[in-house]
């Protein structure tokens, strides 16, 4: 049964509900699929937007055959589409964590290091398109282009132990995961308890998604046991500042895994070094809660999230009705009459005017005059459409086609676009695609607007100048690395 919420829609539902919108448009779906079907797996990221940045005959030289053949299989298996919708996010837009390296697979090597198969996002400043690229970790320093902020795997954002979330074979597992069928857990206190120090999580929070703490001692027996250990204590990120430490105890009566708050404090460096439950296992799968909130349509989700869903009896819930589309014609009422406006020869044309009548209408607003009500209609519907904040939200999602495919539906493949906040950010979404490529190339490492603290070797300070992609973190106080990187 659906909740209904008394109130506004909590706000990481609403993020998460546009992101299931425009952020895996159904086109890309059907692309990855078809061509993912026919072996072409990258053809498959290519439709997927995602660049592949490894050659397997020098993993094969490097590494030799058995590596390669194991590499091949889980690139085979691989869905684009699903990885990217499972993909770690940031409110408010939605978009994906910016500077982050996944891991996806772990193969075991000659060397001290396993190698890795991991997707990397690129930093804020050269996400648009929101593309992604695929690669192979090598160990520290190889692999990895020296531009990119962040080469190393995040323990925290990792799919290694989460195969279901990307491997087309393996996505029916993903009820059983998330604990499709059960009531939404509880989630952690307002107030985390600080690092090393023990506190159960028993309390609900406000304004974040539930935390699916019934489902922590199961994903941390297998976190334990990929670090080779096989009971012990690890940690669960609760937000931005707070940790909270827990220990996995043995199978009670019902055989399965139980948690405690560890009883002794343990140092900070201590802690940093524990295993972290990935980010993917603490909380509960957002499309689980679209479904039960009534946000979203079982068929509006990824075919293979709603094959699984379906198949662990997670009864579909039918979502919100998309509002009426742009009709063909318009109508305005001009001059004591309703007129109609529509899509002439790809242009959006005032059609019971004389387009002689037009031409001298259009000459008299160009000298000044007022303009008839049906142009000063078709000049709005060019400048602030109705349907400019889903450009909008298509473009910061990377969708260029879709975007431009609602222009089109709007205007007309033939229109002009005048100045305006259409432009605008249509201009502005082509500008940023650039600095995604300088940044890809290499000849550009890091914001071009903040490059003046190596030439002064001073943090530059905050003023209306600063990039806003950068004033996040100009704000932010340093973090000490505590921790111990494996």
């Amino acid at each position: 049964m659906a909740h209904h919420f008394a109130n506004d829609i909590p706000a990481h539902l609403s993020m998460w509900q546009r992101v299931r919108e425009y952020a895996v448009p159904q086109s890309m779906i059907e692309i990855a699929t078809a061509r993912r079907a026919v072996g072409d797996w990258a053809g498959a990221c290519a439709a997927a937007r995602i660049d592949v940045d490894l050659d397997l005959r020098a993993v094969r030289d490097r590494h030799g055959t058995d590596l390669v053949t194991r590499l091949r299989a889980d690139l085979r298996r691989l869905a684009p589409d699903l990885l990217r919708w499972h993909m770690p996010r940031i409110a408010p837009d939605g978009r994906l964590r910016p500077g982050l390296t996944v891991s996806l697979a772990r193969y075991r090597s000659s060397g001290a290091t396993p190698l890795q198969l991991v997707v990397r996002t690129p930093p804020a400043w050269a996400d648009a398109g929101q593309r992604m690229s695929l690669a192979l970790w090598e160990g520290s320093g190889k692999g990895a282009p020296r531009h990119y902020p962040h080469p190393h795997p995040d323990r925290r954002f990792r799919l290694d132990l989460h195969r279901h979330l990307w491997d087309s074979g393996r996505s029916g597992e993903l009820a059983l995961r998330c604990g499709a069928g059960r009531a939404l857990p509880v989630a952690p206190p307002d107030r985390p308890h600080p690092p090393g120090r023990p506190g159960p999580p028993d309390g609900p929070s406000v304004g974040d998604s539930p935390w699916a703490v019934a489902r922590w001692a199961a994903e941390a027996e297998l976190l334990l046991r990929a670090e080779g250990r096989p009971r012990g204590a690890f940690t669960v990120r609760l937000g931005a500042r707070g940790r909270a430490v827990l220990e996995l105890l043995a199978p009670d009566d019902s055989h399965a895994p139980t948690f405690r708050p560890l009883r002794e404090a343990l140092p900070r460096q201590e802690v940093a070094a524990l295993p972290v439950l990935p980010e993917a296992a603490t909380r509960v799968l957002p499309d689980l809660e679209l479904l039960l909130a009534g946000l979203v349509a079982a068929e509006r989700l990824h075919p293979l999230v709603a094959m699984a869903l379906a198949a662990s009896g997670s009864a579909p819930v039918a979502g919100p009705d998309p509002g009426p589309g742009p009709g063909d014609p318009h109508r305005v009422e001009c001059r004591g009459e309703v007129h109609r406006i529509a899509l002439r020869d790809g242009v959006l044309t005032a059609i019971d005017h004389d387009p002689a009548q037009l031409r001298r209408e259009e000459l008299l607003v160009a000298l000044g005059g007022p303009a008839l009500p049906c142009l000063r209609a078709i000049d709005a519907v060019h400048r602030t459409p109705e349907a400019l904040p889903a450009v909008r939200e298509r473009l910061g999602h990377g969708d260029v086609a879709g975007a431009l495919a609602v222009v089109e539906g709007l205007l007309g493949p033939g229109a002009m676009l005048r100045d305006g906040p259409l432009r605008e950010v249509l201009e502005s979404a082509a500008a940023q695609r650039i600095d995604h490529g300088l940044f890809r190339s290499g000849l550009v490492a890091m914001h071009p607007g903040a490059d003046a603290a190596s030439e002064t070797g001073r943090r530059p300070r905050l003023n209306r100048r600063t990039p806003l992609a950068v004033r996040p973190k100009r704000s932010n106080l340093a973090r000490p690395r505590t921790g111990l990187i494996r």
